[in-house]
């Protein structure tokens, strides 16, 4: 992926390889994860921007709302 991730898409979902433990090299400079208007891909990715070495962005975060709205709140006050 764009992140740096091993990653296969299904008809009716994704399987996302771990990295043994290295850090995913995160999106490279400029670029973003689209989105697609889905809160499941902001947050997954904004967790792996967590374990990754230059940080992931993406396009849109607002998504986040549909499910969670509390999910950017509760992630500042766990990784502070």
């Amino acid at each position: 992926t764009l992140a740096g991730a091993r990653v296969e898409e299904h008809a009716d979902g994704l399987t996302i390889h771990g990295t043994g433990g290295e850090m995913l090299r995160g999106t490279p400079s400029g670029a973003r994860v689209a989105t697609r208007l889905d809160h499941r891909i902001a947050m997954s990715m904004a967790i792996a921007g967590l374990f990754s070495r230059d940080g992931v962005e993406v396009d849109d975060t607002s998504p986040i709302a549909t499910s969670f709205p509390t999910f950017a709140t509760m992630l500042a006050e766990r990784t502070s």
